[in-house]
């Protein structure tokens, strides 16, 4: 029976996910999301056609995928409209077709951004560092069991009662709490209206597509959002995100079974980055930092946000592992390095009482006076660029990955020197 593949970050996001997981889609039948929102972009460059795709699988641009969207991730129809008319004006005109919503997923009102703005801007120099788009909140309703699902609104009469009710609740605290203005009843229920039938008519049960597609044989990628230090449970709590984003994220993020994960790729940069607040170890606040920041062209795909940039964190992979049952590495982004005279890995950290530790902190405040311990490395000062044979990557280079490789304690199956589908080495084939 085919492996099903589950691509997901193994640091703070961005790692590159969008070009591997379109690498990956052309041998998938399904790619279905789990967890996350419209707060995650990956971008897909296929041929001279750059798209960034946010609640929509990468699946999307090859015309035999089915793409789901399973209940772990929070809805914003309006974003996910806007989207599919992106991807029509860039060529591909079937993906409402071809995109299913589990009815279960939790609905992103006009409310829950009005929250998150105004809950980042009272937190002042304590921010978290949100996309401002609403995530958090909305899964706040959904773990207190107030909010609304795409489901709902096939019963109109309970919708607007329960509207009301989660209105009333989330004004008050605007009002009251944020002191920002209220979001009307009649302005959302506008918005529902402009979408509800067209919403509906893409409503499945994405659990049974899965299960029916691996009884028949089909290959099924499981898509990731974020990375796994933005794991509510598992990250540098508070800076993380509101999900889980973890393998197991993805499997009770689409409704498959423990069982239906054979493979799991971990995308990381050969060097990290990080978006918004939150401790990073390793981050370059300097000139290098910006050299790495410009060369890698580090901003954010939806929000144009710089990225904060730094050595690689092998004490992070090592957990990333664990957490993950990494079965292969994705490493990207490998000419971004190619010009340093030298290069360096965090291989555990120093704390303040002088201890060393190859294990990272439970909280964003262990980390507090946290150094970097590295192991230096040579430069290979040469072009990779384009390069999709290991055998002519410089010695240096591959010294370089197969360190990682050792201090992460997982095999890289996928080397990338460059954004296009076909500047790739491929080591191992995740779907063989």
């Amino acid at each position: 029976m085919p492996k099903n593949v589950v691509v997901l970050g193994t640091q703070w996001g961005d790692e590159g996910k969008g070009k591997v997981a379109d690498l990956l889609t052309s041998q998938a039948n399904v790619v279905v999301r789990s967890q996350g929102g419209n707060n995650a972009g990956h971008t897909l460059v296929v041929g001279d056609r750059k798209v960034v795709v946010r609640l929509v699988p990468s699946g999307i641009m090859h015309k035999d995928c089915q793409c789901l969207i399973g209940s772990g991730v929070v809805v914003n129809p309006v974003a996910l409209f806007e989207e599919i008319e992106e991807l029509r004006q860039a060529g591909v005109s079937d993906a409402e077709e071809r995109i299913r919503v589990n009815g279960s997923c939790s609905l992103l009102l006009p409310i829950h951004p009005a929250i998150d703005k105004a809950s980042e801007k009272a937190r002042g120099k304590g921010a978290i560092g949100t996309t401002g788009r609403g995530i958090g909140p909305c899964y706040e309703d959904k773990v207190a069991r107030r909010g609304l699902r795409v489901g709902d609104l096939f019963h109109m009469d309970y919708f607007e009662q329960k509207l009301k009710a989660l209105l009333d609740y989330r004004n008050f605290i605007l009002k009251e709490y944020l002191h920002a203005e209220p979001v009307s009843y009649e302005s959302v229920m506008e918005s529902v209206m402009s979408y509800r039938e067209r919403l509906l008519k893409m409503v499945a049960d994405v659990s049974d597509i899965l299960d029916r597609s691996r009884k028949e044989g089909k290959k099924i990628l499981f898509e990731g959002a974020q990375g796994t230090f933005l794991d509510i449970d598992f990250g540098t709590y508070p800076y993380v995100t509101s999900s889980n984003t973890t393998a197991g994220g993805c499997v009770t993020g689409s409704g498959a079974g423990p069982l239906a994960l054979d493979y799991v790729l971990g995308i990381a940069k050969v060097y990290t980055t990080r978006v918004g607040g939150g401790p990073y170890p390793t981050e370059l606040n300097d000139d290098l930092g910006e050299h790495i920041r410009q060369r890698g062209k580090e901003f954010g795909a939806v929000t144009g946000r710089p990225r904060r940039t730094g050595w690689f964190d092998a004490v992070a992979m090592h957990r990333s592992a664990v957490l993950n049952s990494l079965s292969g590495l994705a490493l990207m982004k490998l000419d971004v390095l190619d010009d340093l005279d030298e290069v360096k890995i965090c291989k555990a950290y120093k704390f303040p009482d002088g201890s060393v530790s190859s294990l990272p902190p439970f909280s964003a405040f262990d980390y507090e006076g946290v150094e970097p311990v590295y192991e230096t490395m040579p430069g290979w000062k040469s072009n990779t660029f384009g390069i999709t044979s290991w055998d002519e990557l410089p010695e240096k280079a591959r010294a370089y990955v197969r360190r990682l490789e050792e201090l992460s304690g997982v095999k890289v199956a996928i080397l990338s020197t460059g954004p296009e589908r076909n500047q790739t080495i491929i080591l191992e084939d995740p779907f063989a």
